[in-house]
């Protein structure tokens, strides 16, 4: 019985089981997140190499005029070193992860999730799949709260490929196009920034400021790129008071 048992548990039928236990469901980027993974014991013994942790998120990659949806782990951590685990028996294995500063917001499109898997030998590995919400940074709230603000309706957000010129650890931004519906309406066709890096103290933002071009050379200033300006500025702790109107200096200027 045994014999068989090893088979079908090779395939993943009565093989272990992994659950992970989140302390919540809401993380702000930066975070600690804590909880436990939940290993259960199939009907035979089975050798685990390791258990493994990922924060993962997906990104849209354009190649010959097709979009391609990419995973990508934006930390993957060992959690174990190898141990056995008995037919039936229940382990309990806490621990702890830091969300990244590059965690992706949740917002529009954007999903972030946790991947536990359990690595063992000559078996199907069983993993298990936890999304979460991923709230800004305070720093990054305050900032989007001033784009609000400034009368600015947020119209898509999504992770696409970074250009080489603004990749940093990752192959992904996220951006942020924001349509005009105040002061700048009329102004401006959109407004897009992304968060280029981050700390618990400062930002560094780029803003593409997209002009509303009129005339006989508004076709020519579009297809040149003419109507838009990329401005990058740092945003930081003690900007707080003031934050808004620093994004509408920045924007005015470059109407």
């Amino acid at each position: 019985m045994s014999f068989f048992n090893k088979a079908l548990a090779s395939i993943g039928i009565g093989s272990a089981t992994v659950d992970t236990m989140l302390e919540k469901s809401t993380y702000q980027a930066g975070e600690v997140m804590r909880g436990e993974i939940v290993v259960q014991g199939g009907n035979v013994e089975q050798q685990v190499d390791t258990i493994f942790l990922s924060v993962n998120t997906t990104y849209i990659r354009e190649s010959n005029d097709h979009k391609y949806t990419e995973v990508v782990a934006l930390q993957k951590v060992k959690v174990t070193e190898p141990f056995v685990i008995a037919a039936g028996e229940k382990k309990v294995i806490p621990f702890s992860l830091t969300l990244p500063f590059e965690t992706p917001i949740t917002a529009g499109k954007t999903q972030v999730w946790i991947q536990t898997g359990l690595d063992i030998k000559n078996a199907v590995d069983p993993h298990d799949k936890d999304y979460i919400r991923v709230q800004p940074t305070e720093l990054a709230e305050h900032i989007l709260d001033a784009i609000n603000g400034l009368g600015f309706r947020l119209r898509e957000a999504e992770c696409e490929q970074a250009p080489a010129r603004f990749r940093g650890y990752y192959p992904f931004i996220q951006e942020f196009e924001y349509v005009p519906t105040g002061q700048f309406r009329g102004h401006l066709d959109e407004l897009e920034i992304v968060f280029l890096s981050q700390t618990n103290h400062s930002v560094e933002l780029l803003m593409q400021i997209d002009r509303k071009v009129k005339g006989i050379g508004s076709f020519f200033s579009e297809a040149l790129d003419m109507d838009e300006s990329n401005v990058r500025t740092t945003i930081t702790i003690q900007d707080l008071p003031t934050i808004q109107a620093k994004l509408q200096q920045i924007i005015s200027k470059h109407l």
